[in-house]
């Protein structure tokens, strides 16, 4: 499908500058993907949409303070987005303005890292002399996605399970739980399993070309043995995996391995890294259901709730959700498919 397919109008006044109080009282659009049928309820509400049995996976990478400033030998101001750590004490890394990020770069704690290699698409390799994370937690800031201009409390942008240092940006669809709203869903008998992916900044990124010719980012994940023995599980009973975000579909898909000895599969534990661009024509291995908020247009993230829930109805709900005014993007409001 073009691109412009994935186009939609949004009227900037809705998208959404700061996170639902509580977080479960953002609103969500239920979709029917048998039916059709669109619901407007409450965060809070889907426990009514849950059963014993189901799985629900989420995903527990935390957002860091990755955001920083150095200054090059010649005292030009450079901004820096660690996008993630390579090894110990080599980065990759996003510098602005690129062309004056050369030789060695002084931080203000007196860090010092030298632009050690280009890479291909324009993000930079930083080696540090030592002290990365420590000099994040003292100075640095929490990188918030273009669209929102207000400032927010950094814990906003987390959400209430975050464990596992090292993303970029939140997985957002997970904002909207609440420790209480967890602890229901656990006491009626649904499961809660835990996967780490990483979120670069190219989640935020449109496609700018033809959709066919576009690279994914590079995100790496983790599978723990638990997760992976209990999707299994609930995949050979028949019981419903729903993902928390899109981040958790691309790490459960990512990570099927087809079985040669029968006409099943299942999920690898263990670690990885994903470039899986999903859009309409991908076959789902583990999914059944989905949480997930209102993306960009022209966006990976609308393609892949778009292969999901089917593009007619995907671009039906995206329209209602404009009409009805819903909240969109990282803090706005969410969809659950079913």
């Amino acid at each position: 499908m073009p691109l412009e397919d994935y186009d939609y109008s949004l009227p900037p006044a809705l998208i959404a500058q700061s996170g639902a109080e509580p977080r479960d009282s953002s609103r969500l659009m239920v979709v029917h993907r048998g039916t059709g049928q669109l619901e407007h309820r409450i965060f809070r509400d889907i426990t009514e949409y849950l059963r014993p049995g189901d799985l629900l996976v989420l995903n527990q990478s935390k957002v860091i303070p990755a955001r920083t400033f150095a200054t090059n030998a010649h005292g030009t101001r450079i901004e820096v987005l660690l996008v993630r750590e390579l090894k110990p004490d080599l980065w990759e890394a996003m510098l602005k303005p690129a062309k004056r990020a050369k030789g060695w770069l002084r931080f203000a704690d007196g860090l010092m890292a030298e632009v050690v290699k280009v890479e291909d698409d324009g993000t930079r390799v930083l080696h540090f002399t030592g002290g990365v994370w420590e000099h994040l937690e003292r100075i640095g800031k929490t990188p918030l996605p273009p669209y929102i201009h207000a400032s927010i409390d950094p814990q906003r942008y987390q959400t209430v399970y975050a464990k596992t240092p090292g993303s970029v940006a939140a997985p957002t669809a997970g904002l909207h739980f609440t420790p209480q709203l967890l602890q229901r869903i656990y006491e009626m008998g649904v499961e809660l399993h835990f996967v780490t992916l990483h979120v670069g900044p190219g989640t935020f990124k449109p496609v700018q070309e033809d959709p066919d010719r576009h690279l994914m980012h590079l995100e790496p994940y983790e599978i723990p043995p638990e997760t992976a023995q209990a999707v299994n599980q609930a995949k050979a009973e028949g019981r419903r995996i729903i993902a928390v975000g899109t981040t958790v579909v691309r790490t459960l898909e990512s990570a099927w391995e087809n079985s040669l000895s029968s006409a099943s599969g299942r999920v690898r534990a263990g670690v990885g890294e994903t470039r899986l661009f999903i859009r309409p024509g991908f076959k789902f291995k583990v999914i059944d259901a989905l949480i997930t908020n209102f993306h960009l247009p022209k966006s990976t993230l609308l393609m892949l709730v778009s292969a999901f829930t089917g593009y007619d109805l995907t671009m039906r709900a995206y329209r209602m959700a404009v009409e009805e005014r819903y909240r969109f993007y990282s803090l706005g409001d969410a969809m659950l498919i079913l």
